[in-house]
């Protein structure tokens, strides 16, 4: 849009691409904060689109030329570490760093996550804005902390908590796909787990809502539609034309696999997302969230359902070459 003038962090990520990739399709001027120019510039070519469409900046924002955002979105973040400090250091500190050097009256949004809520308490069909946060990793914990001290800076700003998020640009399904195209199709624990998603399109119209209603504060984005463990694996055997078996994996024999991954470092680098940290949360059978508040506040809905979004996902995919061509 002419005068847009949007401050993005993430770009080289999955929402971040998606966010950046509307933006320069709508006309805006782009402010990409990134760590490698080198990637963004990739990016930007595969898409078909010079690198000069976007301007990008330093991580340290000392080095910032000097620049008037209209709009900004907050969606970097350590979503896989070994440590508490390693997410603290990005998804709380450096993200405020970020926030201060951006004018007060730019309208912003900040992606924080489901998990700094915590999976749905007992006995309740999902998790709402006013139920106590009880997180059970420390990426949660780091997203719930950056939510407490954003509220302590006094900026009126949106803080968006979306769950799983699914769609084109995702690299975190692509293990999902391969699997569910193979002979067998582990699913952690023995018991059905179900989930919110949100398809990143939608995630992205609830951005455009937040910053033309003024919402503030912090709310859940989701779709109404809910996915079991089993649906999702089904719909990306689907798409891939899978027609293996699923192996239930019990929670011991996960949590032993997350131990040894963290003991051996070649094990660390080739499985970066089982972490004993994250295990935490796949422990959990329910993790459902309400969008009722920012929906009542905004009038925004989500659109896309989980086939959707997973087609999406995997259209991408083969787009990159990572997975084989449909067949016909």
């Amino acid at each position: 849009m002419a005068g847009r003038v949007v401050l993005l962090t993430g770009a080289t990520g999955f929402v971040g691409r998606n966010l950046l990739l509307r933006e320069v399709s709508r006309g805006s001027r782009v402010l990409a904060v990134v760590r490698d120019a080198d990637k963004l510039r990739a990016q930007l070519e595969f898409e078909g689109l010079s690198p000069t469409c976007v301007e990008a900046l330093p991580q340290d924002p000392a080095l910032w030329p000097r620049i008037e955002p209209t709009h900004a979105v907050l969606a970097a973040g350590v979503l896989f570490a070994r440590s508490e400090a390693a997410y603290r250091s990005v998804n709380v500190d450096w993200t405020l760093r970020i926030l201060s050097a951006i004018p007060a009256g730019c309208a912003t949004v900040v992606l924080s996550s489901q998990s700094a809520g915590g999976p749905t308490p007992a006995g309740l069909p999902s998790r709402r804005e006013e139920h106590e946060d009880q997180p059970v990793t420390w990426y949660g914990r780091s997203k719930l902390d950056l939510e407490g001290r954003l509220r302590d800076t006094g900026r009126q700003l949106a803080v968006l908590r979306p769950p799983m998020i699914l769609g084109p640009r995702d690299s975190a399904t692509l293990p999902l796909f391969r699997m569910a195209g193979g002979r067998v199709r582990p699913k952690p624990g023995l018991q059905t787990k179900m989930f919110s998603f949100l398809d990143v399109r939608d995630l992205l119209t609830a951005i455009d809502a937040s910053w033309e209603t003024g919402f503030t504060g912090s709310a859940y984005v989701a779709s109404g539609e809910l996915l079991s463990d089993a649906e999702l694996v089904a719909e990306a055997a689907a798409l891939t034309g899978g027609k293996g078996l699923s192996l239930p994996i019990p929670h011991w024999a996960i949590r032993a696999a997350s131990l040894l991954i963290d003991a051996v470092p070649a094990l660390r680098e080739a499985n970066p997302s089982l972490t004993r940290d994250r295990v935490r949360e796949i422990l959990h059978n329910r993790w459902v969230v309400s969008p009722e508040r920012f929906e009542q506040s905004t009038g925004w809905r989500a659109q896309y359902s989980a086939r959707e979004a997973l087609a999406a996902a995997c259209d991408f995919y083969r787009r990159e070459g990572r997975l084989p061509p449909r067949q016909h």
